[in-house]
């Protein structure tokens, strides 16, 4: 008897061990989240990115195959912008995925564009036979240049942030619902031990009882049997301490349960939660945009009223000087702001070029980052000045905005809520 009642105590967890591994399983759980929910934020940049370069070499392939033609075919120009515009606006990326295509294709010469975003008009058809031919040699071998962009508003990136959320959470629930069986299973097996050992006690009790009945009944000088006593008694001390370190761990286990309970409501709070922020997402989007005009209109300055009488002046020598450009009121204003008189000097030597002669005008490249509808092209003058103009209603072109690169967003900004141009 004496020897079984060790081992049985031998057997028992250690409090402070079991406690320990306790509040390491509770960091884990943590540790978890957190990696769980970078690796979804990981996953979904480097998808997006990866998609973007797949893309980008799609259509960089695509557009390449597009611009070789053959002047037996027909005109080059039309046959150049008849393909690669069936090749970007009738791919599936672009009508449904929300995918961003900006192609760009120059001649040979590497100044004469022949698609710039979007079609351009073709210019008048010549009399003269070899004209075409000439056309050809001087535009064929075309270069292009693709831009391929996915935006986070777009249906593939939406896609892909879905698909992702759609593993993360399942897999969270999995996690958790295991992690809750296990910590049952632990709450079961200490319930166990300390049903085990509680018998065991009264057992040594009843025994305990039955010595000093027969003690009772003999000589106190009998050592052995007082010897026996002492050990039953110590070993019963034994077992009451490791009665309150099975208690403790009930105790231990019951909260960790709960802990799990809560675990789980907390992954279908988070479940509920990644559900309204993606239908949220495109309202604060919409937000954000108009919160942002609205802030862009609430900042801009009024116009001083003593510029007035500069801005008529202005006003009618642009008109009486430049009868084959429409200069907007906007233009006139962004003149006046130059500041630098050889700054304004510059910006009429270049609107000069471009209603005396426009073809020799320093045209750099139709503007980008404007909404598809938009063709608005850009004349450089005085190296970082910008003369931003698009093809006119009544004359040959009108000008929109003069500015420097220091306003060259605001401009855009403009450019970019014109109705068309």
């Amino acid at each position: 008897m004496e020897d079984s009642l060790p081992a049985q105590g031998r057997s028992l967890p250690r409090s402070v061990a079991e406690v320990g591994a306790l509040t390491l399983d509770r960091l884990a759980s943590f540790r978890v989240i957190y990696i769980a929910i970078f690796a979804f934020v990981l996953l979904y940049v480097v998808s997006v990115a990866g998609a973007r370069l797949v893309l980008d070499s799609y259509f960089r392939a695509a557009v390449a195959e597009a611009v070789r033609v053959s002047p037996a075919d027909g005109p080059v120009l039309a046959q150049i912008q008849q393909r690669v515009g069936d090749l970007v606006q009738g791919s599936i990326w672009t009508r449904f995925a929300g995918v961003r295509v900006n192609v760009f294709v120059l001649g040979a010469d590497g100044r004469t564009p022949l698609y710039l975003g979007g079609r351009t008009l073709p210019p008048p058809p010549s009399a003269d036979p070899g004209a075409a031919a000439a056309a050809a040699q001087r535009l064929l071998p075309a270069s292009a240049d693709v831009l391929v962009s996915v935006p986070a508003d777009s249906l593939l990136s939406a896609a892909i942030f879905v698909g992702y959320g759609a593993i993360l959470v399942p897999g969270l629930f999995v996690y958790y619902r295991s992690l809750g069986r296990r910590e049952q299973e632990r709450l079961t097996q200490a319930m166990s031990a300390r049903d085990t050992s509680a018998q065991r006690a009264r057992a040594i009790q009843a025994e305990l009882d039955e010595v000093r009945r027969r003690l009772g009944a003999l000589e106190p000088s009998e050592s052995a049997h007082v010897q026996e006593i002492q050990e039953l008694e110590a070993e019963r001390e034994g077992l009451r301490r490791k009665l309150n370190e099975l208690a403790e761990r009930e105790v231990e286990l019951r909260a960790s349960a709960a802990r799990a309970g809560e675990l789980e409501q907390e992954h279908l709070t988070l479940e509920e939660l990644l559900e309204e922020a993606m239908e949220d997402v495109g309202h604060k989007e919409d937000e954000i945009r108009s919160l942002q005009d609205r802030l862009k209109r609430a900042s801009k300055p009024a116009p001083r009223s003593g510029h007035t009488r500069s801005v008529e002046q202005l006003t009618r020598r642009m008109r009486t000087l430049y009868k084959n450009l429409e200069i907007d009121p906007r233009a006139i204003g962004d003149m006046l702001e130059l500041g630098d008189e050889t700054m304004r000097l510059k910006a009429e030597e270049g609107l000069k070029r471009l209603a005396d002669d426009p073809e020799t005008a320093a045209v750099r490249r139709k503007v980008g980052g404007l909404p598809a509808q938009l063709s608005i092209f850009e004349l450089g003058f005085a190296g970082k000045g910008r003369i931003y103009y698009t093809r006119g209603q009544q004359q040959r072109y009108r000008v929109l905005a003069i500015g420097a690169k220091n306003t060259q967003k605001t401009d855009l900004e403009y450019l970019s809520r014109l109705p068309t141009a």
